[in-house]
């Protein structure tokens, strides 16, 4: 089962391998603080994926 959690939600032990798709780090999390089992920057989106979608309208 895959689950997609915010780095910023509260770490649970049901959590399992805990991974980080994203080329830059997020801030105001440290690498100790984030528990992560791996960093995968190669698979993330590049730069200009977002770019490709319409705006978000509220």
């Amino acid at each position: 089962m895959l689950k997609q959690k915010r780095i910023y939600d509260q770490i649970e032990t049901s959590d399992g391998y805990r991974m980080l798709v994203d080329r830059l780090w997020p801030r105001g999390i440290s690498k100790e603080k984030a528990k992560l089992d791996s960093w995968e920057k190669n698979i993330a989106p590049t730069n200009e994926t977002p770019k490709s979608f319409p705006p978000r309208r509220n």
